[in-house]
Formats: structure tokens, C-alpha cells, sequence
């Protein structure tokens, strides 16, 4: 396996090309290394991840910012002048008071936060917008990925709006909405013959052959993953800086659940926020829940799976980082836990019909959970909680198609009406 892209270094990085971050650490063995587009620990092929030497960093710089992910561009390995850079501005989406759903669910206090209003309406915009930038100073002539869908959308857009070619390689039998929303920003829509985790294969292959290839999720991933720590920067900001004692996250590779407690832990040592424990919780989908399965059989290892869902943005068999996800929501008190496909559809009305808020069947195994973690007894009501929504409905419409519709079909008539008993 190689541990570098070689054909992606540019000749010399500039002077704060990334920002306050200063190497590459191994979160296996702690070899370090220089910051490049290298992604697999050379001494014991353990994943590498950034490490930063943050100055000292106030809530009011912070919220001088601009309403996106960039301000917290002190906190990301992105150059400082990175809102001149032509990218999609995503982040600083809204972060609901759920009264609705608590009340359904009987919980005390819930929030939910809503990235379906991201420019290509999933969390995705985030991470990709910190896999451009890196792109960008290696000097990287093709922006690419393999995705289950909404990274695809957002690869897509974000290269068009940077002015750079983009590919992106998609599972032929992805929902025919996700495969359009990719299709009109780029004319390089690959679907291949296979679920995500043969997709993401070859994409690691190409990946190794082809000069000047930036895929975002493969040979510039410790990058791109540093995005998912805005969706937590973001709640505790409009939270009015402190941390929830509760967080439910949907888990497809597991790093967006990593980056997030990420976040609240740098939070913490920069003493934006207060010091006090919190709960994590993992949502899958039954038939991809490689993670699911291991915590509840007391397992430190995840097995493979072969994905069998509805909720294919969450159809990763091999989750690179299933095994930190284990240990996060281990230490914190938290759990793991997994909804049938039907499950999945219920909770999507569920959220539509108490918050106004219809997602996509990420979000639907996501709020699902949260209603089997509190009727197992898993997930404290008293406790004020967050469950993330990471995409839109309009992207997996046929999950609810034969489950709502006209409550009846009558004629323009007033007795008609009537009749109905829709009064």
C-alpha cells in the first residue's frame, strides 16, 4: 500500500498554506510527519490525523467571522485568507429547539441540528470545502471521490464553483435523485458495479496511479475529515458556548462522530467552553451496523458487513474509523444502536410531522435511535440532548413514497369536502 501521493505535491507550500496546523500524527503508533497529502502511517499503517498548535483563540474573534464553517478557520487546516479562495461557504447551519419531538419521544430538552441547509443540502459541503483548500496548495488538477451520494454532490459542486475538473464514482444503485443532484454540477458521474466499500477500493487505486488526482475521502482525507469538527465548533456556539450532555450521531465511516467529540475536546482545552462530561451515541441502520453490533457484543474490533439498507449515505461495510468510534462512546457513557429499514421510514414522517424538518434516511436511522435509546433506557430524558440531521428528504424520496400521500382524492366540491371528514 503506498502512504503517500507523491504525484500531488505541489513544488512548495506556501507559507501558511494550512494554517495553524503543523504535521500529521499517527493516532495508531504517534509517528509524525510532515504536512503533505500523505494519509496512512508509514511505520504502522495507522490512520494519520492533524495536529495543531492553536494560538490563543477568543469567542469574540470567533464570532467577527463570517456565518460559515470559515470562522473557525483558526481552528482548521486552511490558509487565513481562505475566504478569497472560490468555494461553496458552507456551515453555521440552524440549530432547532425540537419541543415537538421532545415531547413525542419524552425527552426534557432536544435540539436538532439541521445541516440539510447546506448549499448541497448535506453535512458534506463542510468537509469538502477543507478537502478543496488542500487541494488547492498541492496543486492538485482533478478533485474527486467515491461516495455513497451526498459527498458525490458535494464534490461536484464545490470543484465547479472552484474551477477545477471533477470525477466522481458513485454505487450503480444509488437513489436516482443523489445520482442527478452530482450529475448536473459535473459531466464525470462514474457509477460502478458495486456497493461503497468496491467503489472506495478503486478509487484508492486510481488514486495511486493518477498524477494530480485529490480525492477528497483517500489521499487528502485527514484533511477533508477536519470539516466535520464545524458541526460541533457550531453547536456549542449556538448553544451559547457550552456542550450538550447529550449527542446522537448517524455513523457511516464514523468520522464525522470522531471529529465531532474532536471538537468538544478542543473546545475544552482553548476554554471556550466549560469542562464537564457529556454522552455520545452511534445511530446505523440494521442492515449496515458493523459498529452497532460490536458494541453490543463487547467487541474492540469491527467485522465487515455487506450493506443491506435503505439508508445507503450510511452503507459503509468497512467504517474506517468504526473502532474509534467504539472507544469514544465507550469512555463518554454513551452507546451504539441500530433501527430496521421500516424504522428508518417511520422516523423520517416522525421528524416531519413535529419539527417541520424531512430528511433523508441518514436523519430517519439518526432520530430513530434516538426513540429506541430512550425507550431502552440507554439515553437519559432529563438530559439535554442534540440529534444531527445530515441531509435532505427531497435526496431519498422513494424511502417515503408508499408510506404518505393524499389523505383522499375528492371532487372540487363543497360536500365533497365534507364527506371526506378531513374537518
Amino acid at each position: 500500500m503506498s502512504t503517500s501521493a507523491p504525484s500531488l505535491a505541489a513544488p512548495a507550500l506556501r507559507e501558511g498554506a494550512f494554517g495553524n496546523a503543523v504535521e500529521l500524527v499517527c493516532r495508531e503508533c504517534g509517528t509524525t510527519r510532515e504536512l503533505g497529502p500523505h494519509y496512512v502511517c508509514a511505520e504502522c499503517f495507522g490512520p494519520l490525523e492533524i495536529r495543531y498548535d492553536f494560538p490563543a483563540i477568543t469567542r469574540e474573534q470567533i464570532a467577527a467571522g463570517p456565518n460559515n464553517i470559515w470562522r473557525y478557520k483558526a481552528l482548521l487546516p486552511v490558509p487565513d485568507d481562505i475566504e478569497l479562495s472560490p468555494n461553496l461557504e458552507p456551515g453555521f447551519t440552524r440549530l432547532l429547539k425540537a419541543d415537538n419531538l421532545a415531547a413525542e419521544l419524552g425527552l426534557k430538552s432536544l435540539w436538532v441540528k439541521d445541516d440539510s441547509t447546506n448549499p448541497t443540502n448535506s453535512f458534506k459541503d463542510r468537509v469538502v470545502a477543507c478537502a478543496l483548500s488542500a487541494a488547492r496548495e498541492f496543486g492538485s488538477k482533478v478533485f474527486a471521490c467515491p461516495s455513497t451520494g451526498n459527498l458525490a454532490n458535494a464534490v461536484a459542486a464545490a470543484g465547479a464553483r472552484a474551477g477545477i475538473k471533477t470525477v466522481v464514482f458513485i454505487p450503480s444503485n444509488l437513489e436516482t435523485p443523489k445520482q442527478v443532484n452530482s450529475a448536473v454540477y459535473t459531466e464525470n458521474l462514474v457509477a460502478v458495479d458495486g456497493n461503497y466499500d468496491d467503489v472506495n477500493k478503486l478509487a484508492s487505486e486510481i488514486a495511486g496511479e493518477q498524477d494530480g488526482w485529490a480525492f477528497v475521502n483517500v489521499n487528502v482525507r485527514p484533511f477533508y475529515a477536519e470539516g466535520s469538527k464545524t458541526l460541533g465548533y457550531e453547536i456549542a456556539e449556538q448553544l451559547g458556548w457550552r456542550l450538550p450532555d447529550q449527542i446522537v450521531i448517524p455513523v457511516a465511516s464514523g468520522s464525522q462522530l470522531t471529529k465531532v467529540h474532536k471538537s468538544f475536546k478542543e473546545l475544552i482545552a482553548l476554554g471556550l467552553v466549560e469542562d464537564k462530561p457529556y454522552k455520545v451515541f452511534g445511530a446505523q441502520a440494521t442492515g449496515c451496523s458493523p459498529v452497532s453490533e460490536a458494541f453490543r457484543e463487547g467487541w474492540d474490533v469491527v467485522r465487515p458487513v455487506r450493506p443491506d439498507t435503505i439508508a445507503k449515505s450510511l452503507a459503509i461495510g468497512n467504517p474506517a474509523d468504526g473502532a474509534y468510534v467504539l472507544d469514544i462512546c465507550r469512555e463518554t457513557g454513551g452507546a451504539i444502536a441500530d433501527i430496521s429499514d421500516d424504522e428508518v421510514r417511520d422516523a423520517i414522517v416522525l421528524l416531519a410531522r413535529t419539527e417541520g424538518i424531512f430528511t433523508e434516511t441518514a436523519g430517519g436511522t439518526t432520530v430513530g435511535v434516538l426513540k429506541k435509546l430512550v425507550e431502552t433506557g440507554q439515553l437519559d430524558p432529563e438530559l439535554e440532548t442534540v440529534v444531527i440531521n445530515t441531509g435532505h428528504g427531497l435526496k431519498t424520496l422513494d424511502a417515503v413514497t408508499e408510506l404518505v400521500g393524499p389523505a383522499a382524492t375528492i371532487a372540487p366540491t363543497y360536500e365533497a369536502f365534507v364527506a371526506a371528514g378531513i374537518a
